[in-house]
């Protein structure tokens, strides 16, 4: 007896789960961060792998917008947060699915008026075998695989986020530094420009006033160049922080940005059918969509759990020789309330869950319709600024060739291209906004799809990168 109990308890034992610590040290942490760096090699295997290409060179040179959301979907913090509560909720999974252990108690007596030569003692025991009704479990399980399937579109959500997140930083860290050129390129003619005043006050020319006006715009434009300057070096490090690496992992490498992208794929996003698409099938929308059913599923708990669940409690006793069986059926009278309360709860966080699905697919529908408004007229905008840059341009060369063959003063030609340049600041300003608006429109339909991958967002990088033993 002694025997098949221990055994039974060692079985017991190896079934159980063990406490594994995992200390966090702030200043482990804290280095790893740190050294993270786009030359790591595990990440060049991620990125390759990824890509689809080899890469000779390594450390790249340059980095585009596609390779730096590779690195921005291996580095960044809050998709290991998403993933974290992802696994959160299919530990949900587990809990829901578990059936109600049965529970045992014993029940020693003792009978005082035990005849002598009779063992007084009168040993029982009771099991407690708990019977759950109505589908309990089953609605308990649905409405933890709908959170996690929510938590998994979660997932997806925080990728374009970073993604989003990204590319804005990026836009702004290549048009400031084609800004500041340009600006320089700006300041220079203004140099040039008050140079050849003052030469012309000397000789009576021009007046003081005159010079002092061009004076001023020389020095604002010192001052805007400097402020491009520093918002370069403020947007590099947004880039840093939208990747998930410190900024000194970008100190050496060179961000490009295509800013005069054509963008023939726009007018597929701009259609009813990418509207319509996007409206049912973005991952915050089926994401929603899974809160929802969650809630439907919560409610038929409640609604179930008006029927009491039954308890069998089979009773065993060993009196004075005799072996005493008994069967008790236990289960809750539904007499003094039956679960109004939380069926009105779940109700309302049914109705709830309706009205953040509605709200969000309005917003939704709403982002869309404001980003291809925002897109037609940033680029009609754009056409019309190229259109004046070019005429422009035109007339700078006139004006350059008047001056070579001595027609015009050198002044009138500084001049024209100081109107040119200022021109080439409005047509930076021009496409920036039109890639912008490009990015939107992207954000508000989810496409394209290309690099965020279930496959690839849903694993850790680490993971993922594992390969399958045979």
């Amino acid at each position: 007896m002694n025997r098949g109990f221990a055994i039974l308890i060692l079985v017991f034992l190896a079934g159980c789960a063990h406490y594994h610590p995992e200390p966090i040290s702030p200043s482990d942490t804290a280095a790893k961060l740190n050294a993270r760096s786009l030359d790591d090699p595990a990440f060049r295997r991620f990125l390759e792998k990824n890509t689809g290409r080899q890469f000779d060179e390594w450390p790249l040179k340059s980095w585009d917008f596609d390779t730096l959301t590779l690195a921005a979907l291996y580095y960044h913090p809050s998709l290991e947060v998403a993933r974290a509560q992802w696994l959160l909720a299919l530990g949900g999974d587990k809990t829901a699915a578990q059936s109600p252990n049965p529970s045992v108690s014993a029940q020693p007596g003792y009978d005082f008026s035990a005849m002598s030569g009779v063992n007084p003692w009168i040993p029982g025991v009771v099991f407690d075998v708990p019977i759950e009704t109505m589908g309990k479990r089953g609605y308990r399980k649905a409405q933890a695989a709908h959170l996690s399937d929510s938590a998994r579109r979660s997932i997806a959500t925080a990728a374009w986020q970073v993604r989003s997140n990204l590319r804005g930083a990026l836009i702004d860290y290549v048009a400031a530094r084609k800004r500041a050129e340009l600006l320089q390129k700006q300041r220079d003619l203004q140099r040039r420009v008050v140079q050849a005043l003052d030469e012309q006050l000397q000789a009576g020319a021009v007046s003081t006033p005159e010079v002092t006006t061009m004076k001023i715009a020389l020095q604002r434009a010192e001052l805007d160049l400097t402020d491009a300057r520093r918002q370069q070096t403020d947007a590099r490090m947004r880039v840093a922080d939208a990747i998930g690496v410190p900024a000194k992992a970008l100190a050496s490498v060179r961000l490009a940005y295509n800013l005069s992208a054509k963008h023939p794929e726009a007018a597929h996003l701009m259609s009813a059918q990418v509207r319509d698409e996007a409206l049912k099938n973005r991952a915050d929308i089926l994401g929603a969509l899974d809160d929802y059913a969650a809630s439907q599923s919560a409610l038929q708990l409640e609604i179930a759990k008006q029927y009491p669940d039954i308890h069998l409690a089979p009773y065993y006793q060993y009196n004075q020789g005799d072996h005493q069986f008994t069967l008790q059926v236990t289960a809750d009278l539904p007499i003094l309330n039956q679960n109004q309360g939380p069926i009105a709860e779940a109700e309302a966080k049914r109705k709830l869950a309706a009205a953040q699905f509605l709200a969000l697919q309005a917003k939704v529908m709403s982002d869309i319709d404001r980003a291809v408004v925002a897109y037609r007229v940033t680029r009609e905008n754009l056409t019309g600024l190229e259109a004046l840059g070019a005429a422009q341009k035109k007339q700078t060369d006139s004006v350059a060739a008047q001056a070579q063959a001595g027609a015009m003063a050198q002044f009138d030609l500084l001049n024209s291209q100081l109107e040119l340049a200022t021109g080439e600041l409005a047509q930076l300003d021009g496409r920036v906004k039109l890639e912008q608006a490009y990015a939107a429109l992207e954000d508000a339909v989810q496409r394209p799809l290309a690099t965020l991958k279930p496959a690839l967002i849903e694993q850790p990088p680490a993971q993922a990168m594992k390969e399958k033993k045979p």
